[in-house]
């Protein structure tokens, strides 16, 4: 766990009562960390779209098939990608969700695949989980038995019923 508030490695960036916007001095990267614990389960957030694009871009969640939207709260942009996750873009309720224990300090991650079909930048995964995949490209990649361990949205379970 990683206490952005206390570690000389991470800057705060920016405070959204529950979580904070840091910045890592050595890599630049900005993450979201939990200023407030959670348990599994409860709703962090709700969300709503800012801009609707029929194309994917590094910064868009997918909703359907040519619907993509940036988020809003715009700080919600900064929950990166983990194989082993801890919360869940609900694109059908528009609630980000707790998928486990969440302490303070600890970075929100999703995982990418559970909202998108088909990414726009995949890229290489360095997450060092046990059950990292290596390669983040989405849904449409990988093989139902990988995606069954992981809470998908709606959007994503129609589109591997339609495969």
């Amino acid at each position: 766990m990683i206490q952005p508030t206390t570690n000389p490695t991470y800057t705060v960036i920016s405070n959204h009562g529950f979580a904070e916007i840091v910045q890592n001095s050595f890599t630049q990267q900005r993450s979201l960390h939990a200023f407030t614990a959670f348990k599994a389960g409860d709703i962090l957030s709700s969300f709503s779209a800012g801009e609707i694009v029929s194309q994917p871009t590094y910064l868009t969640v997918q909703v359907d098939v040519e619907k993509h939207i940036t988020l809003r709260p715009e700080f919600l942009q900064y929950i990166n990608h983990s194989c082993n996750p801890n919360v869940f873009f609900d694109t059908t309720t528009f609630q980000l969700i707790a998928l486990k224990k969440i302490e303070i300090g600890d970075e929100f991650s999703f995982f990418y695949p559970s909202t998108e079909w088909n990414m726009a930048q995949p890229f290489n995964c360095f997450c060092n989980t046990a059950n990292c995949l290596h390669q983040i490209q989405g849904a449409v990649y990988l093989d139902d038995a990988v995606l069954q361990k992981y809470r998908l949205t709606d959007f994503i379970r129609e589109q591997i019923r339609k495969r």
